[in-house]
């Protein structure tokens, strides 16, 4: 017996099924534009990798040696404050689940790598490119200057030019 498409699926519809498979997880506009300017100052990092072995999750752009790992959210998926959406038109238990639940991943994987010694960025989709790669850049040249043996200290912050109060976990 045959399976429709949408049988089965948590898409409302055949045509939000497409459009959600659709949306990348990696190279997106906002990653690329922040990655030529970092790589434009002479920069080098790995993309889309898992920091820790055995840690499930990517970060978006990770500085290895100065174990910093960078994530470029989006506003819609990990519930950005200004543009994540409040309120959905279908499947309204499936979308607020979903979303609390990565805004609960994102928490549990900062302070899993923080407690590995990485230094955790977390930027929004929406921030300026620019003042995201310049903010990189200092923290990874700053992380560069410091001793390579000992402990490393680790932060989780944004820009700050858009409060993430909820996201922030225990800045130093």
């Amino acid at each position: 017996m045959a399976r429709s498409p949408n049988e089965g699926s948590w898409a409302s519809s055949p045509g939000r099924r497409r459009n959600m498979q659709a949306n990348r997880s990696q190279d997106t506009q906002p990653e690329l534009a922040v990655r030529r300017r970092l790589h434009g100052e002479g920069l080098r990092y790995r993309i889309a990798v898992a920091p820790v072995p055995g840690l499930r999750r990517r970060a978006d752009i990770v500085f290895t040696r100065a174990r910093i790992a960078v994530f470029i959210d989006g506003c819609f998926w990990h519930g950005c404050p200004a543009h994540g959406r409040q309120s959905f038109k279908r499947n309204v238990d499936y979308w607020r689940t979903k979303i609390a639940m990565n805004v609960a991943r994102d928490r549990e994987t900062n302070s899993r790598l923080k407690s590995e010694g990485w230094t955790v960025l977390r930027y929004w989709e929406h921030e300026d490119a620019d003042l995201v790669a310049r903010d990189i850049v200092r923290i990874v040249r700053q992380a560069q200057l410091r001793p390579t043996k000992g402990p490393r200290s680790s932060l989780t912050r944004g820009l700050g030019m858009y409060p993430q109060p909820d996201r922030d976990l225990e800045s130093d």
